[in-house]
């Protein structure tokens, strides 16, 4: 007998439709997470530790997602986190404050205000399965971007770099790896003396490949994928489809003015032994999305 889908309650809201932003590291996902938390009704957290927490534990072991409790575990996480409570905002990581205007101890949203529920959490993109079986309504916005701009944004972010250090290949980390774009075993050794640049490409190329099994797996009702560079370069545009989606309004004020990487830098800001390796790495991808021909 099929079991009826559960119902989370939060704030006493029940969450429906809940939507999660995804993709590479530098993807955008900030950017769409701004505008979402700063439209009606939506409440909409940004790398809250709990949530953190989970998704790392995925990435680093998948058989963890695979098991019978992940879907508990993460619908859990998230329901903590989408907690309004005095100080709650506090515990939330910069990029999430800044973008719902945070200035004190208080909560960015009023309960009462809550319509719509997401998250935009760094690497959500791993957990997009267990996503999908916790909230089988949800909806979810992806993000594509510039292998090559990925990269030199990972280059300078000393977050992104941690996962690189030899100490992050723990006896518990799991391979293959989606998280650190390893594909077998014996591609362990490679990885660990492999340059940094290299290893960001890999992070990318995983994370677009996911990208493209999600728009096979998904129906359009339930997945958007947009571009970085249309972010950027027709805001109006990527509002229009983000509003047309969700079926809600989203704010166009957050994207317009937004001081984000510009479009191309990696031409400037890539070493060309780095730019070489990147484009050797994930020429496939690459050539795939149009970014290089």
């Amino acid at each position: 007998m099929r079991l009826p889908p559960h119902i989370l309650v939060v704030n006493g809201i029940k969450v429906r439709k809940p939507v999660f932003l995804l993709g590479a590291p530098h993807s955008g996902a900030d950017l769409l997470g701004r505008a979402l938390k700063r439209s009606p009704g939506f409440h909409l957290t940004m790398g809250r530790a709990c949530v953190a927490h989970v998704v790392y534990a995925f990435a680093r072991k998948p058989s963890i997602g695979r098991g019978s409790g992940a879907v508990r575990v993460l619908r859990d996480a998230l329901a903590e986190s989408w907690q309004v409570l005095p100080g709650a905002c506090e515990q939330c990581a910069e990029p999430c404050r800044e973008a719902g205007g945070v200035t004190g101890s208080g909560p960015c949203v009023s309960a009462g205000s809550i319509t719509r529920f997401g998250d935009g959490s760094p690497d959500l993109l791993y957990s997009a399965s267990v996503l999908q079986q916790a909230f089988p309504d949800a909806q979810f916005v992806q993000l594509i971007r510039d292998g090559r701009d990925v990269v030199a944004d990972m280059l300078a972010d000393p977050a992104c770099l941690a996962w690189f250090k030899p100490v992050m290949l723990a006896e518990h980390t799991e391979f293959p790896n989606d998280f650190l774009g390893v594909n077998r075993d014996e591609h362990v050794e490679r990885w660990k003396t492999m340059p940094v640049a290299g290893k960001s490409a890999l992070r990318w190329r995983s994370a677009v490949r996911l990208s493209a099994t999600l728009r096979q797996e998904l129906p359009a009702g339930r997945l958007l994928t947009l571009r970085y560079e249309d972010l950027l370069r027709r805001p109006a545009e990527s509002v229009a489809a983000l509003t047309d989606f969700l079926e809600t309004r989203v704010s166009k004020v957050a994207l317009y003015g937004t001081r984000a990487p510009e479009v191309g830098s990696w031409r400037t800001r890539l070493r060309p032994d780095d730019l070489e390796l990147v484009e050797k790495v994930a020429r496939q991808e690459l050539t795939r999305l149009g970014y290089l021909t």
